[in-house]
């Protein structure tokens, strides 16, 4: 049995300031972009990995959630309390260069970690942690 990682999904309160940050920042392309019930839900995703998706959706994208779950959903997301992506890079000091000459919210520097990764970390527009990994060779 053969299982790969196909889609992820990342909650964002404003598409296009998370489309600015995916594809302007970050190098992803739009791969879709569909609205339904006054919602809206853009795919993006690396050119180099054509089978794998993102995509960014509105924070608790179910017609019946209650206004309090919804409310909660955007509280924790305006404190960065909800899950993020790790990314992989080959050259992590470069891209923490670009990422936060572009203005990205920095979390963390470039450091080397003890499971052997160089990595640093930011926070999207909608406040999503976001970790570029480069494996170290030994």
């Amino acid at each position: 049995m053969d299982i790969k990682l196909s889609t992820c999904f990342i909650a964002v309160d404003d598409h296009d300031k998370a489309l600015a940050f995916y594809c302007d920042v970050l190098g992803l392309e739009v791969r879709n972009d569909v609205s339904y019930e006054g919602m809206r839900w853009v795919t993006v995703g690396s050119p180099s990995q054509p089978d794998v998706d993102i995509v960014l959706e509105p924070p608790l994208a179910d017609p019946n959630a209650s206004p309090a779950d919804k409310q909660v959903i955007a509280e924790l997301m305006a404190k960065g309390l909800l899950r993020g992506i790790i990314f992989t890079t080959d050259d992590c000091d470069a891209t923490f260069e670009r990422i936060s000459a572009a203005g990205g919210e920095v979390l963390q520097e470039p450091m080397d970690q003890f499971y052997g990764v160089r990595d640093c970390a930011f926070r999207d527009p909608a406040g999503n942690m976001l970790r570029f990994n480069q494996t170290l060779h030994k």
